[in-house]
C-alpha cells in the first residue's frame, strides 16, 4: 500500500472543484497535498483492466471527471458501507495502496473484513483493479480521491482500521509540510475510528519514522502501543546531511514489530536491499 517517490511532479493541487472552500476573495487556494498530480499512462493490459473492472471496483465519488475531491454532499458512513459491500463486517481504509498488492493479499486472506484502498495514481488504481478482479475478490473496493478530502466525510466509528504503508517521504525539510502523517489528517482518522481502533503505520526512511513520532506521540487521543525500543535522531535529516545523523543526539522511541498482516511487497524489498531499517507502528484511538 505504499505511496512511492513515483508521484512528484506537481506540488500543489490543481483548483476548479467548484467548491466554495476553493475560493478565497474570488481567488483559487492552493491545498497542501501529500501527492503529486501527474497523468500516468496506462499500458494495454492495464486499459483493460479499467474497463473490465472499473465497475465494479471503482467508487464513483468523485466531485467530477479528473477530480481528486469527494463529491458535494456525500457521506461515507455505514449506511453506505452495508449498500456498497453488501453487509456491516469491520472495514479497513488502506492510504496510499500503490499497485495494490498488500490490500489485494490483505482482502484475500480475510474475507469476513471489508477493505477500501485509496489511491490517486491511475497505475496504481488500475494495477489494483487487475489484481482484485483477477481474485474475484468481493469485499474490496477502490477510491481514487485525496485521502484527508474523503476522511473528512466519514462518518464517526466507520472504520475499524487504518494502514498508511510507506508514504512518501518528502525528505527536504521545506517539503514535510506536505506529508500525509499530520495532526489535521490524525484527528478525522481517530474520528472515524471504532472504539479501540488503530491506525498502522510503517516507513522505512529514518527521519520519516521521527516525524511519525512528533506528530502522534504527543496527541490527546491517541495511544503508541508499541512494544519495541528504538533510538533514532532528534533532529530532522535529509540528503544533505544524512551522513551526520549517527553522530547526532538520539533518544528513544517506542515501536511496533512488524505487522504481520502486511505482505513484503517489492516496495518494502529494494528498501531491505538497500539496507534501510522499516520502521512499524501502531497507534490505538484512546
Amino acid at each position: 500500500m505504499q505511496e512511492n517517490n513515483e508521484k512528484k511532479q506537481e506540488i500543489f493541487d490543481t483548483p476548479g472543484s467548484g467548491r466554495s472552500e476553493d475560493r478565497q476573495n474570488g481567488h483559487p487556494i492552493h491545498r497542501v497535498l501529500s501527492f503529486v498530480r501527474r497523468s500516468g499512462r496506462l499500458d494495454a493490459r492495464l486499459q483493460r483492466a479499467w474497463g473490465t473492472y472499473s465497475s465494479e471496483y471503482l467508487l464513483d465519488i468523485n466531485a467530477g471527471e479528473g477530480s481528486l475531491d469527494v463529491r458535494e454532499g456525500f457521506s461515507f458512513d455505514g449506511e453506505y458501507v452495508r449498500k456498497v459491500w453488501g453487509n456491516a463486517n469491520p472495514l479497513i481504509v488502506e492510504i496510499g495502496s500503490g499497485q495494490g498488492e498488500n490490500v489485494v493479499a490483505a482482502a484475500e486472506a480475510n474475507p469476513g473484513m471489508n477493505f477500501l484502498a485509496l489511491e490517486v495514481y491511475d497505475p496504481g488504481v488500475a494495477h489494483t483493479l487487475l489484481l482484485a478482479g483477477k481474485k474475484g475478490l468481493g469485499n474490496l473496493r477502490v477510491a481514487q480521491v485525496n485521502a484527508p478530502e474523503l476522511f473528512k466525510v466519514m462518518a464517526d466509528g466507520v472504520a475499524a482500521e487504518v494502514w498508511t504503508f510507506f508514504p512518501d517521504p518528502w525528505p527536504k525539510k521545506k517539503h514535510h509540510k506536505r506529508r500525509i502523517v499530520q495532526p489535521e489528517l490524525a484527528g478525522q482518522v481517530r474520528r472515524s475510528l471504532a472504539d479501540g481502533g488503530v491506525w498502522r503505520i510503517a516507513t522505512d526512511i529514518e527521519d520519516y519514522a521521527l516525524h511519525v513520532h512528533e506528530v502522534m506521540d504527543g496527541l490527546d487521543g491517541w495511544e503508541n502501543v508499541g512494544g519495541i525500543t528504538v533510538s533514532l535522531p532528534v533532529e530532522h535529516v535529509g540528503k544533505g546531511n544524512a551522513d551526520l545523523a549517527e553522530g547526532m543526539p538520539h533518544a528513544d522511541f517506542a515501536e511496533s514489530s512488524r505487522f504481520d498482516g502486511r505482505v513484503l511487497t517489492n516496495f518494502e524489498k529494494k528498501g531491505l536491499v538497500a539496507g534501510r531499517v522499516i520502521h512499524d507502528f501502531t497507534y490505538r484511538k484512546a
